[in-house]
């Protein structure tokens, strides 16, 4: 009796949730939150390798603004990989690039790609990078959701086409993607 009242009880939740997120969808809102942060910590021997990602929903699809310090000067992979676990020094734990439709890698802007290809982050001379753009594919919540996935910074450019990963090199600095709050 427990197992059915159970089964029961999961269905009819399961069925409320699909209801919400198909209203959700219907309205062109994404149900869930609406801010996500990430902080970013160096690989060993990266250890000077430090930022921040923050995901903000918004119309027209996330906004995506990074900080990151301690690089060497110019382009460096940046990409959402499919598991947050960090508990590896080499970032490898995170698996590959956040990949739930099987495409092809590709730019963050073209029509085939990997929800989670983000391009790249340029560091000036300094070390010191700044990533700003609104994605439309990649999602806080639902199929596309990044919630508790890893952002892997890589050490060399991503080619935007090179397969599977844009041949962008060893990993600098990771960390996991949580749920945020608003600015302010």
């Amino acid at each position: 009796m427990f197992r059915i009242l159970t089964l029961a009880l999961l269905l009819a939740f399961s069925s409320s949730c699909a209801e919400e997120a198909s209203s959700g969808s219907e309205s062109g809102v994404e149900a869930g939150p609406a801010h996500a942060v990430c902080t970013l910590r160096g690989t060993r021997g990266n250890e000077g390798v430090q930022g921040s990602v923050r995901f903000t929903r918004q119309e027209g699809g996330v906004l995506i603004e990074a900080k990151v310090a301690g690089l060497s000067p110019g382009l460096h992979g940046f990409h959402i990989h499919e598991w947050g676990d960090v508990d590896c020094m080499d970032g490898k734990c995170a698996g590959g690039h956040f990949n739930p439709e099987g495409s092809n890698h590709g730019g963050p802007d073209g029509a085939v790609r990997h929800i989670g290809d983000m391009g790249n982050i340029e560091a000036n001379k300094e070390g010191y990078g700044i990533y700003r753009r609104v994605d439309k594919r990649i999602q806080l919540s639902g199929p596309n959701g990044i919630i508790g996935r890893a952002v892997i910074l890589h050490a060399g450019e991503d080619d935007l086409m090179s397969q599977p990963t844009g041949n962008a090199g060893a990993r600098v600095a990771y960390g996991v993607i949580g749920i945020g709050k608003p600015k302010g």
